[in-house]
């Protein structure tokens, strides 16, 4: 695969537009804290400091994503405490070429709160306890039509089965954990897909055989495996997600994950994708990052 920083093709795997929810009541979740490894909280601050610093960090996410040409829809969410992770729109739902749209199962009950009403929904799955939390259960190669997914309570494999017939996309579904045995609770902190490289995880896919499927598959794309160890990704750095823009692509990603790659990890990314770096320490607070924070907009503008 030819490698071009300014090129302005577009990649249908990087979108040009995303979707944020700025919160007005951020603070993290009590109820997703039992499988987020992930999340913490800090009571040296107060909850109203918390809330302010979340929605200051999208103000300011939002604003450096448009000034390197990404095109942000942003909605504000004043709603009071019963949906403290509205940050993170990705989880309930995604858009697709053809128009479609998905609408998702979720897993905590205060989440549920979160959606719009629109579209293919699945959210009906959540009576029987199945759950498939969009593209953080799933992290979709729009180029392969791969859904890649680790099991976890996120990630039913009835609901992932129903979710890849309706959209043309193979099940990739594979187990993980982390130094301590717990399973990864969202696939995509484990991994990113760009349109040239894929940031993974891979020893902490616990089965050998998948992983080397996985990497083989990745590779047979033309992409570059850059693998990510347990430190990183629990610095954030598989949560990032490629975006369009006039020109060139970009690497969207945390500050803190952008810091924790090393300069062959970079050199590498750096050839397809410009990394913009942006800090959302108190969004990471409730174990998400920046990816978690942008559903990809892929429908065709009108």
């Amino acid at each position: 695969m030819t490698s071009n920083l300014n090129t302005k093709i577009k990649s249908i795997q990087a979108p040009a537009a995303v979707v944020m929810i700025r919160p007005h009541r951020f603070h993290p979740n009590p109820e997703t804290a039992a499988d987020n490894a992930f999340q913490r909280t800090d009571a040296t601050w107060s909850a109203q400091a918390i809330a302010d610093a979340a929605r200051d960090e999208v103000t300011a996410a939002a604003a450096a994503l448009e000034a390197a040409g990404v095109r942000v829809h942003v909605f504000d969410d004043f709603g009071a405490h019963e949906t403290p992770d509205s940050v993170f729109p990705n989880n309930w739902f995604s858009t697709h070429s053809g128009g479609h749209v998905a609408i998702y199962p979720m897993y905590s009950p205060n989440r549920r709160r979160e959606r719009r009403i629109d579209v293919i929904d699945y959210s009906g799955l959540e009576c029987d306890g199945l759950f498939l939390e969009g593209t953080g259960a799933m992290v979709l190669d729009h180029l392969d039509r791969v859904a890649y997914t680790a099991r976890s309570n996120r990630a039913n494999a009835v609901a992932l089965e129903r979710f890849c017939t309706h959209f043309n996309f193979e099940p990739m579904a594979f187990s993980s954990a982390d130094a301590a045995g717990c399973p990864i609770y969202h696939t995509n902190v484990l991994m990113c897909i760009g349109t040239e490289f894929a940031l993974i995880g891979l020893d902490m896919i616990t089965e050998p055989v998948r992983r080397s499927e996985i990497r083989a598959r990745l590779q047979q794309t033309g992409r570059e495996v850059i693998a990510l160890d347990e430190h990183q990704i629990a610095e954030f750095a598989g949560n990032a997600i490629e975006l369009s823009t006039n020109s060139g692509r970009v690497l969207a990603m945390s500050a803190r994950a952008a810091s924790s790659l090393r300069p062959e990890q970079i050199q590498i990314i750096e050839r397809s994708a410009r990394i913009l770096s942006l800090s959302v320490p108190t969004i990471e607070m409730a174990g998400g990052s920046v990816r978690c924070m942008l559903a990809g907009i892929h429908l065709a503008r009108r």
